[in-house]
């Protein structure tokens, strides 16, 4: 099941991070258009970057996007983090580029709002996953195609009873 995902959170401020912590994840990669902050703040939230700095005690944190380096950036500086921009999500390029940096797999975990390209792209990988709603309505243009595919994957999940919309887990 290429688009399920180990974990399903309502958003990243719900997610059991001292779990993750336990199971010995060291790194979270977080997508940045609705998962980290809206397609539209050109800096980051309060609420997020509160987040980030409470995390970067225990985590590497880093942000991966299909955005150019410029959408990414000013977050990239303001969190003093490190960043993959045009990743290209569902193909693991970026992913690649951050286990280079010496990590194993299993110390990995992609966070995004889209089963799509986060979602998938982690799975591809074969690191743990864990899927938000989005934080907003409004998507870039080239989302609204992962949107409509993205709800035939969930009505096929929600058939088979692997997989609902509004039901949260974790593992």
């Amino acid at each position: 099941m290429l688009f399920k995902p180990n974990m399903y959170q309502k958003n990243i401020y719900d997610i059991n991070y001292d779990k993750l912590k336990k199971q010995k994840i060291k790194v979270l990669i977080f997508d940045l258009d609705n998962t980290l902050a809206l397609i539209d703040e050109e800096k980051c939230p309060q609420k997020s970057k509160e987040l980030i700095k409470k995390l970067k005690k225990d985590f590497d944190i880093y942000i991966i996007s299909n955005n150019e380096k410029e959408r990414i950036k000013p977050y990239q500086e303001e969190l003093k983090i490190k960043a993959v921009a045009k990743a290209r999500k569902p193909f693991t390029k970026g992913l690649k580029q951050i286990k280079k940096e010496g990590y194993k797999k299993e110390e990995m975990v992609m966070i995004g709002d889209q089963l799509v390209t986060d979602i998938l792209s982690g799975n591809l990988f074969s690191i743990k996953t864990i899927w938000t709603d989005p934080l907003g309505q409004k998507d870039l243009k080239i989302t609204r195609f992962n949107r409509w595919l993205e709800r035939r994957i969930l009505a096929y999940y929600k058939r088979k009873n692997i997989l609902k919309k509004g039901v949260y887990y974790e593992q």
